[in-house]
């Protein structure tokens, strides 16, 4: 997008009264699906495409929101330091985690632990990730890649500012993870003991799903403390040991899925709690 239209977009959203204080309410859900669809509508672009694996992508809007968790958040850990964050250029993300189908059409062979077409590719490290987004970017013409941390919470907020996507609680009847325990006034729920097929459940305002539980999605940065308030595009930090994972998975507590909750292991990781979700740049 060209830096004016940038500005233009901008001052748009601030008229429109979407860059909100730390203390303004969640969109909700009609606002925020209007905010993706208008975006679409100025940009001359689809608000959902499909590539050649059958990976479908929902266009992600530019926009500023807050990053992280206030201090009043339960299961908030001192990492997730709350600070204002702008993401200044559309993207694309898909609405799911990378399944096994979609993983075989490229790589070699199928890592994961439990099996099924359809349900997440895991026990995939870091580098296989990365791998997965160059081959598909050369089939497809197409820059694919890992989201950054700061796309991936923006992505999954959608508008929302609580601890989860669906509110102030969540259970099992709305994302895969151990739902013996509660969160909050949350109700008791039932432990899978593995994943389900990806879109089990319902998506978020911006049409993502699997955002909470499930498997837990590598993203691009080194793992590191939170830059400055007001960034423009966060890249995280220019090297470290770990690698950050986002989402929480299904062997997880309600207070690791949340969308703040920050996690990281070594990028050789490769157990069967790591997959994968793919963002494409646009043009």
């Amino acid at each position: 997008m060209h830096r004016w239209m940038v500005t233009v977009f901008f001052l748009l959203l601030a008229l429109q009264g979407c860059f909100r204080s730390k203390t303004t309410p969640s969109l909700s859900l009609s606002e925020s699906q209007a905010l993706q669809e208008n975006a679409a509508s100025n940009l001359n672009t689809p608000v959902e495409i499909t590539n050649s694996l059958g990976i479908r992508l929902r266009l992600i809007p530019p926009g500023e929101f807050t990053m992280g968790s206030p201090n009043s958040e339960r299961g908030r850990r001192a990492v997730e330091r709350q600070h204002r964050v702008r993401i200044t250029t559309p993207f694309y993300m898909a609405t799911t985690e990378v399944t096994q189908a979609q993983w075989l059409e490229l790589m070699d062979d199928n890592p994961s632990f439990i099996e099924g077409d359809d349900h997440p590719v895991e026990t995939i490290p870091w580098s296989e990730a990365v791998e997965f987004c160059r081959r598909l970017s050369e089939k497809e013409g197409k820059r694919y890649r890992l989201p950054t941390e700061a796309e991936w919470e923006y992505a999954c907020r959608a508008g929302t500012i609580g601890p989860f996507s669906v509110g102030d609680t969540i259970s099992s009847d709305d994302a895969n993870f151990d739902g013996r325990e509660t969160y909050g006034h949350g109700k008791v729920g039932v432990f899978r003991d593995e994943t389900t097929t990806v879109a089990s459940f319902a998506p978020n305002a911006w049409g993502l799903f699997d955002m909470h539980g499930n498997v837990w999605e590598w993203c691009a940065d080194w793992y590191g403390e939170y830059g400055a308030d007001g960034t423009s595009d966060p890249q995280g930090p220019s090297a470290g040991t770990t690698r950050v994972v986002r989402g929480g998975c299904w062997v997880n507590a309600p207070a690791v899925c949340r969308s703040a909750n920050r996690g990281d292991t070594k990028p050789e990781s490769w157990n069967f709690h790591f997959g994968m979700r793919v963002v494409r740049e646009r043009g």
